[in-house]
C-alpha cells in the first residue's frame, strides 16, 4: 500500500521506509528544494523449486472499484461467516455472498465505502462507514438498512460489533460506541490528533470479553470497556524521534493482536512490541517499522516491514529467529496464519506462503490488483485487492 500523509489536506507520498518519506514530505510541503525520493523498484519473484499446494480457490468475484485511486487505495476487507459473505466497493456497492458464491442481494449506499466491512453472525448485521462520516447497518442475509448515524469523521477501518455495541475510531480522534440495535450514540472518547499522521486506522479489536483496544495516530492504544466507553488504560507503543513533525510520526495502522494474554503491536515509528497481560510487563521492544498488524503462531511473532522485509521473533524475548528480504519493495500486506503456514500478499496480487521454520516460501496463489489486506477466519483464506477481485482459498488438506 502506498501511504498518505493527513495533514488537514491530504499529501500524497511514496514511501519505503521513515527517512523516504522525510525527505517525500519537505520535498512536497517544505522549502521545495527539488529534492527526489529514492523509490526502490520491488524485487523479481523467484521460481520456488518445490512448490506445495497450501490453498485452493473456492470463491471469486469482482465487486468493482469505480473510484479506486492507486494513489490512496484503502483497505477494504470481507464480512465474512460460515452461512454468508459480505463485500463492499470503494464506489459504494455492498453484495451479500452464500458461501457458494452464489448472489443474494446488491445495493449502493451513494457514498465511498472507507471502512468495512464488519460482520456480526449473531444479529446478521453487516457494518460499513462512508468517506463523509456516516456509519450505516444492513440485514447481512437480506440487505435491508436497518439504520444510519452520522459521526464527526470518518472511519477508515473496519468496525468491531461487540456486546450489543459497534465501536469504531474516526479520523478526527475520537473512538465512538454506537448501539448495535439503532445505532444510536451510546459514548465517545476523545483522543490526541498529531498535526502530522498517515492516512489510515487500525480496527477496533477485543482485549476481553469486555474491553475493547484500540490504537490510535499518536502512537497510543486504549482498553475502553464496550458497554460504556469508560477508559481501562492507555500505552504508548510508537515513539518517533526527528527533529520535524513528520520524522516523529509514531502511526500505529495495524490492528493489535491478542494472544494467549499476550499483546502485540507495531507502529510506523519502528517499534514492535509485546506485553504480558497478566502482569502489564513488557515482554521485548524490537525495531520494525510497519502499519500492518503482525500474526503469532505458538512460538512466533511475524512483522512485515515497510521496505517489504519479512521477520520472524520469538514471541516470549523478542529474538530474531529469521527474516527474509525476498519480497523487499513489494508493498507487503499483514502476514496471517493459515494452517501450519504463513500468507502475505502483494502489489501484484501475489500470496505467498512461508514454512514459518525456515521463513522459505514453499507455495503461491494469484489474484488481480494489489493486495493491502489478508483475513482468516477457520481453514479459509479471504482477501480483497484495490481493484476490486475477491478470492477465498480453502487449506488443502
Amino acid at each position: 500500500m502506498t501511504p498518505s500523509i493527513r495533514s488537514g489536506k491530504t499529501i500524497k507520498a511514496t514511501v519505503m521506509n521513515v527517512a523516504v518519506l522525510a525527505l517525500m514530505t519537505t520535498a512536497v510541503v517544505g522549502c521545495n528544494r527539488g529534492i527526489k525520493p529514492v523509490v526502490n523498484d520491488p524485487v523479481k519473484l523467484m521460481q520456488i523449486a518445490q512448490p506445495i499446494s497450501v490453498l485452493q480457490p473456492v470463491f471469486n468475484v469482482d465487486v468493482g472499484n469505480k473510484k479506486a485511486s492507486k494513489k490512496d487505495p484503502l483497505a477494504l476487507q470481507v464480512g465474512y461467516d460460515n452461512a454468508q459473505i459480505v463485500t463492499a466497493s470503494r464506489g459504494g456497492d455492498l453484495m451479500g455472498f452464500d458461501n457458494a458464491g452464489q448472489r443474494l442481494w446488491s445495493l449502493n449506499v451513494s457514498d465511498q465505502i472507507t471502512g468495512g466491512v464488519a460482520l456480526d453472525s449473531l444479529s446478521q448485521t453487516a457494518v460499513i462507514s462512508t468517506r463523509g462520516g456516516k456509519v450505516m447497518a444492513f440485514d447481512s442475509s437480506t440487505g435491508a438498512k436497518r439504520w444510519e448515524q452520522q459521526l464527526s469523521g470518518s472511519v477508515l477501518a473496519p468496525a468491531l460489533i461487540a456486546n450489543n455495541r459497534v465501536i469504531l475510531s474516526a479520523n478526527d480522534g475520537f473512538l465512538h460506541g454506537l448501539s448495535l440495535q439503532t445505532g444510536q450514540p451510546v459514548w465517545q472518547f476523545a483522543t490526541q490528533v498529531p498535526a502530522i499522521s498517515i492516512r489510515g486506522a487500525a480496527a477496533p479489536t477485543l482485549l476481553d470479553d469486555k474491553t475493547a483496544l484500540l490504537a490510535t495516530a499518536d502512537g497510543r492504544l486504549h482498553a475502553i470497556t464496550t458497554d460504556s466507553g469508560l477508559p481501562q488504560w492507555s500505552r504508548r507503543i510508537g515513539v518517533g524521534m526527528g527533529s520535524s513533525e513528520v520524522e516523529r510520526m509514531s502511526d500505529v495502522d495495524g490492528m493489535p493482536i491478542v494472544d494467549n494474554n499476550q499483546l502485540f503491536a507495531i507502529s510506523y515509528s519502528g517499534q514492535l512490541i509485546g506485553i504480558d497481560l497478566a502482569s502489564r510487563q513488557v515482554m521485548f521492544v524490537n525495531e520494525l517499522a510497519s502499519l500492518k498488524a503482525v500474526a503469532v503462531n505458538n512460538q512466533q511473532v511475524i512483522g512485515t516491514s515497510l521496505d517489504g522485509k519479512v521477520v520472524a521473533y520469538n514471541r516470549s524475548n523478542g529474538q530474531i529467529l529469521w527474516e527474509s528480504n525476498v519480497l523487499a519493495y513489494r508493498e507487503l500486506t499483514n502476514p496471517v496464519m493459515i494452517g501450519n503456514y504463513i500468507a502475505i500478499g502483494d502489489l501484484d496480487g501475489v500470496v505467498h506462503l512461508f514454512d514459518p521454520a525456515t521463513g522459505n516460501i514453499v507455495s503461491r496463489v494469484q489474484t488481480k490488483g494489489a493486495l493491502t489486506n489478508l483475513q482468516v477466519q477457520g481453514s479459509r483464506l479471504m482477501t480483497q485487492s484495490t481493484s476490486g477481485q475477491v478470492a477465498i482459498w480453502q487449506l488443502a488438506r
